[in-house]
């Protein structure tokens, strides 16, 4: 194949917190990872799927962080997706028969979509991928088109830990959950939103990370500034690649009022059956508390702006969205295409855009987003020549010799630096992460060669500080959007790390707490304290 005007590489951030409450039969956060896998996962692997058995070419670079792979692999929550879509599938089955009624017409297509959606996902849920999803993305990546990075163990925000021991920590027990889901070391990294600070970039070499991802300006403010701005990647001091983010196609994506997810035509996501229904009929199918929530039926298209309400929504069309999801992606691109040309007349080499988004964009939010990404990249292999998808590996193993900067402090959130995960709202919370990494560190040193339950306790303890270091505890208390479950979250770590840590230096470690806790948070079987050390 010869050489293209430049290359597109497609990054999908795949993460949700570890949500997992086995003392309770139910529990409403836990519908995120449900609610994820029937609308972003599933589709995506199916996607892939259809893309590979036709012979279409695509490249897509994807993090599964590791919370989200121990979820997907966990048995209890496994079951319970089970469950719940078995339940919806039931619903379904009720609503296209509703929607058949003359009065309900204009919704009946609809209707059968999702039971067509339902359907679809027990299959590829139980039968394709045997209730682990992983084995999915595991097998595409093994087939060379899908390339799985890594992130931080549990989403901790790295440049606000005080010792390089935490840092280190969530890098190293990343690594490890990676290989033992994948069965080979990753080859690159989603800093936890993208945030970067001199010197993390020595973790990921000691690691053996080759590559990571950065907003724009952490890579244009760099010393010495880029040669070739975003458009190729740039060394950090430990060798490490860094690729920036293209600024231009981000907007075009993620933005509901000038994006494409803002279309008319597209499914509104904030009317909802769980509302609209008749209580009694939408009972069964809400969790034991009976509160109206959404449930993922949503019958209405976007119709308007910003000021078009929620009663005034228009009955969803999805062949007209499946339609314009075309459209936006022959628009995508085309915008690549004349973006690439432009570029290339001032490199000496093919110049790459980086385009990242929150996985859970495509599907959750953004409902044909899926739908988008499929077009993209069937369009990209049988309509031109001038645009070529690729991975980041693939890229460094074609241009190896790339210019050596000092990137600047910088994240992907709102403002660019770290105000999102800093700021009157959580600020509350790093006093107590600070204490917990300084005496998470010090029972590693005191214990070099800790067994049985004291071993036991130490490993908990460590799991306890990287379930209160996830990022997205923070983030949610900026954004107040489930702050009593955030607030709640970070207060039970930091004190069933408390309690142990205390129990371990008094040697009088009660074991009925320990297998408690080893219960409720049983992530990292693997881990092992000494990455403290």
């Amino acid at each position: 194949m010869s050489e293209p005007a430049g290359y597109l590489c497609l990054v999908l951030h795949a993460h949700l917190p570890f949500i997992r409450h086995p003392e309770h039969e139910d529990f409403l956060e836990e519908d995120w990872l449900f609610e994820a896998i029937t609308e972003t996962y599933i589709p995506l692997l199916d996607a892939f799927d259809r893309m590979v058995n036709d012979g279409t070419r695509f490249r897509i670079t994807m993090s599964v962080t590791p919370p989200l792979a121990e979820m997907l692999a966990d048995p209890l929550l496994q079951s319970r997706y089970e469950r719940i879509l078995e339940k919806y599938a039931e619903l379904a089955d009720k609503e296209v028969h509703r929607t058949s009624q003359k009065s309900q017409a204009e919704f009946h297509d609809a209707a059968t979509m999702y039971q067509h959606i339902c359907r679809r996902s027990l299959a590829v849920f139980r039968d394709s991928y045997h209730r682990n999803l992983l084995e999915g993305f595991k097998r595409f990546q093994d087939a060379g088109v899908l390339e799985i990075i890594t992130c931080g163990a549990t989403h901790g925000f790295l440049p606000l830990m005080t010792t390089a021991n935490a840092v280190r920590a969530q890098i190293q027990v990343a690594k490890a959950n990676y290989e033992k889901h994948f069965q080979r070391p990753p080859r690159g990294i989603w800093l936890p939103e993208c945030a970067y600070d001199v010197g993390i970039d020595d973790a990921l070499a000691a690691a053996g990370i080759k590559y990571f991802f950065m907003d724009a300006h952490g890579i244009l403010y760099s010393i010495p500034r880029p040669k070739y701005g975003v458009y190729a990647p740039v060394y950090a001091p430990a060798g490490v690649a860094v690729f920036g983010r293209d600024i231009e196609t981000s907007k075009q994506v993620w933005s509901r009022d000038t994006g494409y997810p803002g279309d008319v035509e597209y499914r509104e996501f904030y009317r909802d059956l769980g509302y609209d229904a008749p209580y009694e009929y939408i009972r069964p199918y809400l969790h034991s508390d009976g509160v109206r929530r959404n449930i993922g039926f949503k019958y209405h298209r976007i119709t308007g702006g910003a000021d078009c309400d929620l009663s005034a929504k228009q009955p969803y069309r999805p062949a007209i969205a499946r339609e314009r999801a075309a459209e936006h992606a022959g628009n995508f691109m085309f915008n690549r295409q004349q973006q690439l040309q432009y570029i290339r007349q001032f490199l000496d080499r093919p110049p790459i855009v980086i385009a990242p988004y929150d996985a859970e964009l495509f599907g959750h939010w953004w409902f044909e987003g899926p739908m988008f990404i499929e077009y993209l990249f069937r369009k990209i292999a049988h309509d031109q020549t001038e645009i070529q998808a690729i991975t980041p590996s693939e890229y460094l193993e074609s241009h190896p010799v790339l210019q050596s900067v000092q990137p600047a402090p910088s994240s992907w959130g709102d403002k660019g630096y770290y105000e999102v995960w800093l700021n009157g709202s959580n600020d509350w919370i790093y006093r107590h992460l600070h204490q917990c990494e300084t005496r998470m560190a010090e029972l590693a040193k005191e214990n070099p060669r800790a067994q049985g339950i004291k071993k036991r306790a130490l490993n908990q303890c460590a799991r306890e500080l990287l379930l209160a270091q996830s990022s997205d505890w923070a983030f949610i208390m900026t954004t107040a959007t489930a702050v009593p479950y955030a607030n709640r979250r970070t207060r039970e770590h930091v004190h069933r790390f408390t309690v142990l840590y205390h129990q371990i230096k008094d040697d009088r470690i009660e074991e009925t707490f320990l297998q408690d806790l080893e219960w409720k948070d049983s992530i990292f079987q693997e881990i092992d304290y000494h990455v403290y050390g």
